[in-house]
């Protein structure tokens, strides 16, 4: 089983440290494409126009400025970076050792900086969204998918994947449908259904943490994902298509 998360917009920065060891990092076939987004943002972060380029407010500032030195930036491992709603949901720090190793191995976050990297990799705080398009590089996500697609794809082969990403890092990589199942989360009101994206990112997070945490194999199949939501939630599986992921929709209480 692989978890897909999308990285939180908000990151904690490592206290100290050394900074980003490149060669240890997964997937080190990326390394050359994470080269070259990392200088085309250094560049525009240090433009006067950087925020409205990032697309970011002023409060971000920062944030911003700590782009242009990435490179020198205290690195740290990624769940001790990301933070937010998902990740809080998630929990790592209160896993059992045990419960780490396996999230260690089953999560991937897709990111619009690394690619893609896994919850152990040591990584500065850094900040860029995946629709962001910047110069020599274009759209972040369209620069990632072939990438991606070579990295993960073999790797991931025969694995379930449980896709908790945003549309915006969805399109980043697309993996093989008939294994994927993409979470959905709704509440519902007199027979009427609707999407709420905060409660969505911490339901989210809460899946994850309850696929790592509870007893028995890793589900397999789409059925045996289904039937681990249900333990927790009123949940319901739409099949997918030779070209559209299965779907796992997670309906809270009103």
């Amino acid at each position: 089983m692989l978890i897909l998360l999308p990285p939180s917009e908000g990151k904690t920065p490592a206290a100290g440290g050394s900074a980003v060891d490149w060669p240890s990092l997964s997937f080190p076939a990326l390394n050359s494409y994470r080269a070259k987004v990392l200088e085309a943002l250094g560049t525009v972060s240090a433009h006067e126009d950087a925020l409205a380029l990032l697309g970011v407010g002023a409060s971000l500032k920062d944030d911003v400025e700590r782009n242009t030195r990435l490179h020198a930036e205290p690195a740290a491992p990624a769940h001790r970076i990301y933070s937010g709603v998902l990740y809080d949901a998630l929990g790592y720090k209160s896993l059992t050792p045990a419960q780490r190793r396996k999230a260690d191995d089953s999560v991937l976050v897709i990111s619009a900086l690394w690619g893609a990297i896994r919850f152990d990799d040591r990584v500065p705080a850094y900040r860029l969204s995946m629709a962001t398009s910047l110069p020599d590089v274009g759209r972040l996500a369209s620069f990632w998918k072939p990438q991606l697609t070579d990295a993960l794809t073999e790797m991931s082969a025969g694995e379930l994947i449980v896709d908790c990403r945003s549309s915006t890092y969805a399109a980043a990589w697309t993996p093989p449908p008939v294994r994927t199942v993409a979470v959905n989360v709704f509440t519902e009101v007199n027979g009427v259904r609707k999407v709420v994206s905060h409660f969505a990112k911490h339901t989210r997070g809460e899946l994850a943490r309850h696929l790592l945490v509870r007893r028995g194999n890793a589900p397999q199949t789409p059925a045996q994902l289904l039937k681990a939501a249900r333990e927790k939630w009123d949940a319901e599986l739409v099949d997918g298509s030779a070209r559209k992921p299965h779907a796992l929709n997670i309906i809270l209480p009103s």
